[in-house]
């Protein structure tokens, strides 16, 4: 009885988990293609359009320009032009994404 218990036990967990997974998945799915800023532990920022990231919390910014002091908005700062850029994980301070390409999405629906 007790192998019965332990492996629905089980089967209850993965299947929080996938449900967890499931909504981790479906938000960024939500963010892809939104302008965000990511504010990099040397001091640069990068102002991108999300396309992609992984398990190891690297992400991929199209339409890349880099900004080396930070700024408060998005529009601030001389600008770089990088096009695609890929950011180590371990690099990111923070990300914000910028709330106009949210809302565009809620008043498409």
């Amino acid at each position: 009885m007790e192998t019965e218990n332990e492996e629905n036990g089980t089967g209850m967990q993965t299947e929080v988990e996938e449900s967890a997974y499931s909504l981790a998945r479906c938000k960024l799915e939500n963010l892809l293609n939104k302008s965000m800023r990511i504010r990099m532990t040397d001091g640069r920022t990068l102002v991108g359009l999300f396309l992609c990231t992984d398990r190891d919390c690297n992400v991929i910014l199209g339409s890349a320009q880099e900004f080396l002091k930070s700024t408060d908005s998005f529009s601030q700062g001389e600008p770089r032009v990088l096009g695609l850029a890929m950011i180590p994980g371990h690099h990111v301070v923070s990300i914000e994404v910028e709330s106009e390409s949210l809302q565009t999405t809620t008043h498409g629906l």
